[in-house]
């Protein structure tokens, strides 16, 4: 890894990520911005965000291969890195078969567009994989820093780590909700996690791997299954659920704070990193 990430990022979509909330988020001691959704190849938000900051680190999570030319991502890669170096992490992804038409061959096609990467010139230490399943994760170690995967459990870093061994990145999301009332907090969660991940197989297949059941996935998802997918309590509960991924072999983690409506998120951020002792 040449990308200096730390313990704890934000992963935040792009249309709620602005100049200004990234230096907020660099000012709390978190270590990285992780643009969520799937921001196109110019990577003008990463840009900005990072133009806007001066320590904090910007990943993108992820740049989808389908809608993305990896010709136009590369030449946007070294303008970032040339302006800021050792400050960006290109986090590229087969996306979702259900919202992509063009979506056959995923594995060989990333594989065809790693190669693209290649020939381009961004390093391999500079970009990571989406990646649940085995395959992905061999491959994010084998042509990337490591996997970034999203909608996981400790128990998927764990095997996550075991397969990929040491020195390879692993950094899953994970999503978040300060509040100490758990029906109002899984009020919250759930609609991030029923759609549209319940609804895709990507998403399903993992989670039926790691134990969760059918009727887990179900109706927008078992009490059982939004607990262990959305963090909740005080920001020192949230904290510790956190941790759990580091003490199973995360290097880092990607926090996703949800709030109800369109609540600002600093407060609960500004929590969550005094109970993670950041700054």
């Amino acid at each position: 890894m040449t990308v200096e990430l730390g313990r704890y990022g934000i992963w935040r979509h792009a249309g709620g990520l602005t100049p200004d909330l990234a230096r907020d988020i660099e000012a709390l001691g978190y270590g990285a911005v992780w643009i969520g959704g799937s921001p196109p190849a110019d990577l003008e938000l990463a840009e900005s965000l990072l133009d806007a900051t001066e320590r904090v680190a910007v990943g993108t999570s992820i740049v989808n291969i389908w809608s993305s030319p990896a010709a136009e991502v590369a030449a946007s890669y070294h303008c970032i890195e040339a302006k800021h170096p050792g400050r960006f992490l290109l986090g590229v992804g087969v996306g979702h078969p259900e919202a992509t038409s063009d979506y056959t061959r995923p594995y060989a096609s990333l594989v065809a567009y790693l190669d693209e990467l290649d020939a381009a010139g961004v390093p391999t230490a500079g970009r990571a994989i989406a990646a649940l399943g085995p395959k992905m994760l061999k491959l994010s170690a084998d042509r990337s820093a490591g996997a970034q995967p999203y909608l996981t459990t400790p128990r998927h870093t764990r095997e996550s780590r075991e397969l990929l061994g040491q020195g390879v990145l692993l950094a899953p999301e994970h999503k978040v909700v300060v509040d100490t009332d758990p029906e109002r907090a899984r009020a919250v969660g759930r609609p991030f996690v029923h759609k549209p991940y319940l609804g895709l197989r990507n998403y399903t297949s993992n989670l039926l791997r790691l134990g969760w059941t059918e009727d887990d996935i179900a109706d927008g998802g078992s009490d059982a299954l939004i607990d262990a997918l959305v963090a909740h309590g005080d920001a020192a509960a949230v904290a510790a659920q956190l941790a759990e991924h580091v003490d199973a072999g995360a290097d880092h983690v990607c926090a996703q704070i949800l709030t109800e409506g369109y609540a600002d998120p600093l407060p609960p951020m500004r929590a969550l990193a005094q109970a993670l002792e950041l700054g």
